[in-house]
């Protein structure tokens, strides 16, 4: 009987999120998690149709759309013991109403190029180097230049969309961070909102 290794739930949910079923991982053409069993069938069903490979995709993408019946596929949720933030409290914490509070953003160092990040944010990407908090202090700071925030800070994380910023938040409590917290808006509630923007 083959053993099964354990993938601790918020680098699931990374893979799900950021480019499960296959996807392209950031633009990259990097594949983040294998498909299930019942992905893998959706998407060799339409290999098997006698499509060129822009419209296989093009055809999983459109059958991935459509509601189906439920797949015998196990997903993992996030414990809701994260620090949710909105926009005002995130304005507050950039004004320096905030102490000890070290915002987080996960994205990819080419998405903060092209739009730019919250103002005092630091960068840590988390689908490209989700290790991140559970590397060296020494490591961490050969990597990125900079010291890592403490365990005794807080840290606020926040993505694009939501969905990266509660995988971050899920691997630093795993690394032993206790006070985390997550902006779900993120990046797209912030811009929306017509929140500063540090380039």
């Amino acid at each position: 009987m083959a053993s099964r290794r354990t993938i601790s739930p918020a680098l699931n949910l990374l893979r799900q999120g950021a480019g499960g079923l296959g996807a392209a991982a950031a633009g990259a053409g990097r594949v983040l998690s294998r498909p299930c069993a019942a992905h893998f069938h959706l998407l060799s069903s339409t290999r098997s149709q006698n499509f060129a490979p822009a419209t296989q995709a093009a055809a999983a993408a459109s059958a991935l759309t459509k509601p189906a019946a439920p797949m015998n596929c196990r997903m993992y949720s996030q414990q809701a013991d994260s620090k949710i933030w909105n926009f005002e409290d995130i304005q507050g914490l950039i004004q320096g109403s905030t102490r000890n509070v070290v915002l987080v953003d996960v994205r990819e160092p080419g998405e903060l190029k092209s739009t730019g990040h919250i103002p005092h944010a630091i960068n840590i990407p988390v689908t490209s180097a989700p290790d991140s908090f559970h590397i060296t202090d020494e490591e961490f700071e050969d990597r990125y230049g900079f010291l890592r925030p403490s365990k005794d800070d807080e840290v606020v994380f926040y993505c694009k969309a939501g969905v990266r910023s509660r995988a971050a938040a899920g691997l630093a409590k795993e690394a032993g961070w206790k006070k985390v917290g997550e902006y779900p808006g993120s990046w797209m509630d912030w811009a929306g909102n017509g929140g500063k923007i540090e380039r």
